[in-house]
């Protein structure tokens, strides 16, 4: 591993889906490792090592249970630059769909009859804008599901080249099972749409002047959800392209109720375990990889805790010093 890289970083933990070399170090302090799952003992929280393609983990994972509100953030089949770890590979278009084929069928299979499923999903500009149109093509093979919303998050910083429109958007693809309930939510309204002058009474005024609220319900551009990274306190180091717990709680509010199920089975940076925890539901989340399931329980307990969200720069695994 580059030390000077580790130096140098503004975050004490560097992107591992990058660090083949770092992963294997944090793997002795993992408390789980392949088909384990570990049970929270306080809220009934079930976190495991396993894999969301299989059939067999799935079952493992749920047991008897069925729940009404999937959340999913599964690989987007990118790769950054010419990078090609154990956490960052590039499949053909027909193996991803294979295996997006086989998670979202398991799912499938232990969803309530009413339920939401929403999953968050990229698209490549480099290659075809692959996988979300032959994702979104692929899921009109489920009948149990239809199409409700095609959500983009609006990041505040993008990436890309100086020959291209800078990539700065996160897609939400909504389904639903049969007539689940969905609960209106507000949020702030925010600044960009103060605009829209018009003449009121002789007087010019703008749109917030005209607004009887200080709210307004959220559409499918969400403007209003700060981007997550190093300098906020949800920021998980290690775990690139994190989704910001105030997307994942709006989800969970408008798509369930307190003491329900939430499933995600690409638990990553922990962050629907942690939503979860703080809007009173119970949820069961899963990575292939143990050390992301690793952080996960620690994002967990160290939320009940400290009340913090995250480790904002510092390291979730302080048994290693990669700072010198």
């Amino acid at each position: 591993m580059d030390e000077k890289i580790v130096r140098d970083a503004k975050e004490r933990l560097p992107r591992l889906d990058l660090n083949d070399e770092l992963r294997e170090k944090l793997l002795p302090y993992c408390r789980l490792k392949r088909g384990d799952i570990w049970e929270d003992e306080l809220s009934g929280h079930r976190v495991g090592v396993l894999d969301a393609s299989s059939e067999e983990d799935l079952k493992k994972l749920m047991g008897s249970e069925a729940v009404s509100l999937v959340v999913n953030d599964p690989p987007y089949n990118l790769k950054v630059g010419k990078s090609a770890t154990k956490s960052l590979f590039k499949l053909s278009i027909e193996e991803y769909i294979d295996f997006s084929r086989s998670w979202v069928s398991n799912v499938a299979k232990h969803l309530q009859d009413d339920a939401h499923f929403y999953v968050w999903l990229g698209a490549d500009q480099n290659d075809g804008l692959q996988p979300l149109p032959d994702f979104m093509i692929m899921m009109r093979d489920f009948d149990v599901f239809k199409a409700r919303s095609f959500i983009t998050l609006r990041n505040q910083r993008g990436y890309g080249s100086q020959k291209n429109w800078m990539w700065a958007r996160q897609e939400l693809l909504y389904y639903v099972k049969g007539n689940p309930d969905f609960k209106v939510t507000y949020t702030d309204i925010p600044k960009v749409l103060k605009g829209y002058y018009k003449t009121v009474k002789g007087k010019l005024t703008e749109n917030l002047e005209r607004s009887r609220s200080d709210t307004i319900r959220p559409g499918n551009v969400w403007i209003d959800v700060q981007q997550v990274f190093y300098r906020m306190e949800e920021n998980v180091p290690g775990c690139y392209a994190q989704k910001p717990l105030k997307a994942i709680e709006r989800i969970i509010e408008s798509s369930s109720k307190e003491g329900e199920i939430v499933l995600d089975c690409f638990s990553h940076s922990g962050c629907t375990l942690v939503a979860g925890e703080k809007s009173d539901r119970k949820v069961f989340t899963c990575d292939l990889d143990p050390v992301f399931a690793e952080i996960t329980i620690r994002r967990l307990e160290r939320y009940r805790k400290t009340k913090k969200t995250g480790w904002q720069w510092q390291n979730p695994f302080p048994e290693i010093d990669l700072v010198r």
